[in-house]
């Protein structure tokens, strides 16, 4: 039986959009392409709420369903946000451990909706919404839903050996391409995030399609009743994917997209 999927789950950056946050046309088209065709569309990234709609606004959707923050928040957009849901832990500890042994760390909490409280300023657009500059303790002094924490002196390889160190525990956490560490309530990812979703739709994961290329698509690949990982993927995300497309510079999510419209 050829699969067709009712719902399409799809990272933003890497597989939507570059480096540079362009989106080219032959995707947006293929996109819309599959949501005329009737199939759910869905946008699950690690990015906040304010970047969630910044990619809204690059397709050019106007309503829909999101799953933002790796999955520790699920919201609708009709233009207006509504948030479904919201995660959150206590993140104190696995801060201050991160932080023991990388003191000068820059640390973000999210404020869910409206942006990041901070320690002090990250590199240029990394991160979006209105940012507020506060001390450590103050930022994980109450539950959130997600920290950031970026290093701007070690490589990525390197960081992720200190944070392995670590055993880290009641905590998820993705590491990125550079030396940034994502930490998430455990059990939370952009799976259970769809999971939601899905249960509010009457959708079974059988029927979901996910594309991504980072290592916080994980669960959602092996989830989804087909994983697609984009070219660049790292190998371990290709090798728990039911199939690799090309890169995000040759618009590999468009090869994946075109079989279902």
């Amino acid at each position: 039986m050829t699969f067709r999927p009712r719902l399409v789950a799809l990272d933003v950056d890497g597989t939507l959009v570059d480096g540079d946050n362009i989106m080219t046309a032959a995707v947006r088209e293929v996109v819309h392409a599959v949501r005329d065709a009737g199939i759910e569309t869905v946008i699950a990234t690690g990015r906040g709420v304010p970047g969630v709609m910044d990619a809204v606004e690059n397709l050019g959707f106007t309503r829909g369903h999101a799953v933002a923050s790796n999955g520790a928040v699920t919201m609708r957009y009709d233009p207006h946000v509504e948030l479904l849901d919201v995660v959150t832990f206590d993140a104190s500890e696995a801060v201050r451990r991160v932080l023991e042994q990388i003191p000068d760390a820059l640390v973000a909490v999210e404020e869910v909706g409206v942006g990041f409280r901070l320690n002090k300023p990250f590199p240029d657009s990394e991160i979006s919404g209105q940012l507020v500059v506060e001390d450590v303790e103050s930022l994980i002094s109450e539950p959130v839903a997600r920290v950031v924490i970026r290093s701007a002196d070690h490589t990525p390889d390197e960081f992720t050996a200190i944070v392995k160190d670590l055993g880290l525990t009641g905590t998820n956490y993705y590491i990125g391409y550079s030396a940034w560490l994502d930490l998430a309530p455990d059990g939370v990812s952009k799976a259970s995030g769809l999971e939601f979703l899905c249960a509010k739709f009457g959708i079974a994961r059988s029927e979901v399609l996910a594309v991504g290329d980072g290592n916080n698509d994980l669960e959602m690949l092996r989830w989804a009743g087909r994983g697609v990982a984009m070219g660049q993927a790292p190998d371990s995300l290709k090798a728990a994917a039911d199939d690799v497309v090309g890169p995000i510079d040759a618009d590999g999510l468009v090869t994946e997209l075109s079989r279902y419209v």
